[in-house]
């Protein structure tokens, strides 16, 4: 973490910081390799489940098997235990229904991924609040204005006992593009994150948001709400418009191409991993490397990437 928040200041880290997550769906199905394959990389693998063969005991909210429905009153459904679940179940079907929402009365500082944006989606679905983008109804702003201001309290709530720098997380991107367009996000949805994250920067914290999808085009955007780094993907945008709109403008935690992973040799994940640094290399830092695995990625194309990683973190330029 310390090379990390000097890599996000552009404060010289003694190497790129790398950092992996891998999903609960992959322990499940390796089990005791698994584990036995994390231990090898204990300066990149921060967590390994106590009980592996008990996935009760590492899945956890909306990786489990089943319904969970969530404070906003949203029901998420799983049916492949350790991944994410989806939004089946969406308590404000219609507009008049937004007018009577009352928000969650839980002030406990957590703002889970997808907080803001995908939230909108969650509470109204997908097709309905697209409608709502569409169509610019009052109501939008209205459903807009009650989750921002619930997020605004959990904020405030999690500031005194959080670290340097605060995390969030929101796909705004689809695989091509914003779903709503740039320009109403950035009518709607810039003023939230910018009156967020002047909350954070006002306690005198650093952002570091997570965001999937191809998001490039706004990245000035969200630097301009303040972000401090970013942890966008590589194969939504592309590397070259990551490298336009972020390098020596926003510190980067670059997730690497999960989507190649399961399928690459491992020559092709070591350029991958090489192509990346010599991309985004500074001596005085603005990288990270943030690394994902799910169950569909094989351990020696897993241990490729670790092994380019470690290869390649220390890296100082041509």
């Amino acid at each position: 973490m310390s090379n990390l928040i000097k890599a996000m200041k552009y404060d010289y880290p003694n190497e790129i910081p790398v950092g992996a997550w891998l999903l609960p769906a992959m322990w499940k199905r390796y089990g005791q390799e698994l584990v036995r394959f994390a231990k090898e990389y204990p300066d990149i693998v921060s967590f390994i489940p106590e009980d592996v063969d008990n996935p009760e005991s590492y899945t956890w909210g909306s990786y489990r098997l089943g319904n969970v429905t969530d404070e906003w009153g949203c029901v998420w459904t799983n049916i492949e235990e350790g991944m994410e679940a989806i939004v089946t179940g969406h308590p404000v079907p219609t507009r008049e229904d937004i007018l009577s929402l009352q928000l969650p009365t839980n002030t406990d500082g957590r703002l889970p991924h997808g907080f803001m944006y995908l939230r909108l989606l969650d509470l109204r679905g997908f097709e309905e609040v697209m409608i709502d983008f569409a169509e610019e109804c009052d109501e939008l702003q209205v459903l807009i204005d009650k989750v921002l201001e619930h997020n605004c309290r959990q904020i405030n709530y999690a500031l005194p006992s959080a670290g340097e720098m605060m995390h969030f997380g929101d796909d705004l991107g689809m695989q091509k593009g914003l779903a709503i367009g740039a320009e109403k996000w950035r009518k709607y949805m810039k003023p939230c994150f910018k009156k967020m994250y002047d909350i954070v920067h006002a306690a005198g914290k650093y952002v570091y948001m997570h965001t999937d999808g191809m998001i490039y085009e706004i990245i000035p955007d969200l630097i301009e709400c303040g972000v401090n780094m970013l942890n966008p993907q590589y194969r939504a945008n592309g590397l070259d418009n990551l490298v336009r709109t972020c390098k020596g403008k926003v510190a980067i935690n670059l997730d690497l191409d999960r989507q190649l992973f399961p399928f690459a040799t491992p020559s092709q994940l070591d350029d991958h991993v090489r192509e990346c640094v010599e991309a985004f290399y500074m001596p005085e830092g603005g990288l990270g490397l943030a690394i994902e695995f799910g169950p569909d990625v094989p351990l020696e194309n897993a241990a490729a990437v670790f092994d380019a990683a470690r290869k390649y973190r220390g890296y100082k330029g041509r």
